[in-house]
């Protein structure tokens, strides 16, 4: 086997059983990978530098495709269920030798790098991959090492992503020709049937959130940033609920954009870099963002481009709602050089609220924080997947459940031994519709949301007067500025208030009967704390 590289490991990938490889491309440049892929017709190039990726048939992250092997050493931490499934450690082994065959007389990329910006709890991951342009996703997502730690950098997790080796379910113990399959005792992830570059970062993230809960680290979905004052604040959120958007602001230096850990001293981002949604994006609302779809470096997933002009169209959704822009972190302005922040301050949960009936924001108590933090809810609208055609309710669990090997319950004790320990603010924030649930009131004021948030985290809303819910039990404040007061009160904003009221009383049912799972798990309090529907 040929090895190419500007600094290649002298732990080599023997353990990954790939002896018949042609070539290992180590750790190549920036643009060597662009260099690599436009040469393997991989990827093409956009007007301003960015490259442009399309991944076919998969488009998202598989969920129903992960697997973790049940083996003895782990078995008993995993929360087994339609999250968490097992497969056998001889099926893993089984499918982990047809790849390698596979890859016989073929090339790999592989880059060396961490996951943790905390030297404490940093993991040294390696991504093997089969094309040029998901390392560079994986270059652009993980942080990069010294030169002189990757001559004999020993990884502590690899990723094996082979997207062109599809399973085959019969044989393999699979549910379809994609596998993203986690074996904790090996230390090794294997990726195959989908090129959907987010399944090598959030393959990494399940693996930390396995990881930190045993040292007292709170992993967690969210972005973080810090205040002028040196304040730190967390926004936990699913997908599409303003994560990336709202913490990337200006005012404030930006620590990262998707998956913390919270420690005894600090929170710390996992990452070296952003994956952020794109579609239909604003230059005016989002500058920061809309800057890194324009330069080289970026990685630009299923965004649609004029084949003659290379110009993008970031508002065509032909290949899926869910386009994406890989790049590193330090393209966003006045973001944090060491990716580390204080303990947080104020913590916002994020909520896209498609039925309307939720608060613009909301002071929780700390036994509605675990209630809320456990529920995890969103809602997803019509036209963004297939068969919905109505707003849906969506409860992911700790903001994040298809990342969570162990039960929410570790993830929850956590998050509510910290929150009592240094007396951090918790707000509910919709960022969802207001006037009217998705198809009759409008997407809430991005404006209003931001400055919602920017009182809450300066410290003008924590003791200003509010007023309970009576849906909801939520505290709501009663003046922002530069926020009209009838948008805080959100029935306020309907026409029909009767309607208002019924669509209310909906969603408290579904809250309720989601909880029902969790109710054994937490504290009396928190249960009280807790949504119930009218009698």
């Amino acid at each position: 086997m040929k090895q190419f590289g500007p600094t290649i490991s002298s732990n080599g990938l023997d353990y990954l059983g790939l002896a018949g490889l042609k070539a290992a491309h180590w750790n190549y440049s920036v643009a060597s990978l662009y260099e690599q892929a436009l040469t393997r017709g991989e990827a093409t190039l956009a007007k301003g530098g960015p490259l442009v990726a399309i991944t076919g048939q998969h488009t998202g992250r598989s969920p129903n495709d992960k697997f973790i092997v049940q083996e003895s050493s782990t078995s008993g931490d995993i929360w087994w269920g339609n999250v968490n499934k097992p497969i056998t450690e001889e099926q893993f082994d089984r499918l982990h030798g047809r790849v390698a065959a596979y890859l016989q007389g073929r090339e790999v990329f592989v880059q060396d790098l961490y996951a943790g910006a905390d030297p404490e709890y940093r993991l040294p991951v390696r991504i093997v991959t089969q094309h040029a342009w998901h390392n560079l996703f994986a270059q652009n997502m993980f942080i990069r090492p010294s030169a002189q730690d990757r001559k004999d950098f020993a990884p502590e997790f690899t990723v094996l992503q082979v997207p062109d080796f599809k399973a085959v379910p019969e044989r393999d113990g699979t549910r379809s020709d994609v596998f993203v399959l986690c074996n904790f005792a090996k230390r090794l992830i294997l990726v195959g049937g989908s090129s959907y570059a987010g399944e090598i970062k959030k393959g990494i993230f399940s693996v930390m959130n396995y990881l930190l809960p045993a040292k007292g680290v709170l992993p967690m979905h969210c972005s973080a940033n810090i205040g002028p004052k040196g304040d730190t604040a967390v926004f936990f959120g699913l997908s599409g609920t303003g994560k990336t958007t709202l913490s990337a602001d200006g005012s404030r230096t930006l620590i990262g954009d998707d998956e913390h850990g919270w420690s005894e001293t600090s929170v710390f981002n996992f990452e070296g870099g952003c994956y952020a949604k794109v579609i239909k994006l604003s230059e005016k609302a989002e500058p920061e963002i809309y800057a890194t779809t324009q330069r080289f470096g970026t990685i630009l997933e299923n965004v649609v481009m004029d084949p003659e002009t290379r110009v993008l169209d970031l508002d065509d959704g032909r290949y899926t709602e869910n386009t994406r822009a890989s790049y590193p972190l330090d393209f966003i302005p006045n973001v944090s050089d060491t990716g580390i922040g204080g303990i947080p301050q104020n913590i916002v949960m994020l909520t896209a609220d498609a039925f309307g009936v939720l608060p613009p924001i909301s002071k929780l108590t700390p036994d509605q924080a675990m209630y809320h933090f456990l529920s995890g809810y969103t809602a997803r609208v019509a036209g963004t997947e297939k068969g919905v055609t109505e707003p849906q309710a969506t409860f992911s669990t700790c903001f994040g459940a298809p990342f969570m090997p162990r039960h929410p319950a570790v993830y929850a004790k956590l998050l509510g031994e910290k929150i009592a320990k240094h007396g951090s603010n918790v707000w509910l924030v919709n960022t969802g519709w207001t006037g009217g649930a998705y198809g009759t009131g409008k997407r809430m004021s991005i404006g209003h949301t931001r400055s919602l948030i920017r009182a809450a985290l300066e410290g003008g809303l924590a003791d200003s007067p509010h007023q309970p819910d009576p849906n909801f039990g939520l505290f709501v404040p009663e003046a922002c500025p530069d926020v009209p007061p009838d948008v805080l009160q959100p029935k306020n904003t309907w026409s029909d208030k009767r309607a208002y009221d019924e669509t209310a009383q909906e969603v408290a049912k579904r809250f309720e009967a989601n909880f029902k799972q969790f109710a054994d798990e937490v504290t009396p309090g928190v249960r009280d704390a807790g949504i119930k529907a009218a009698a």
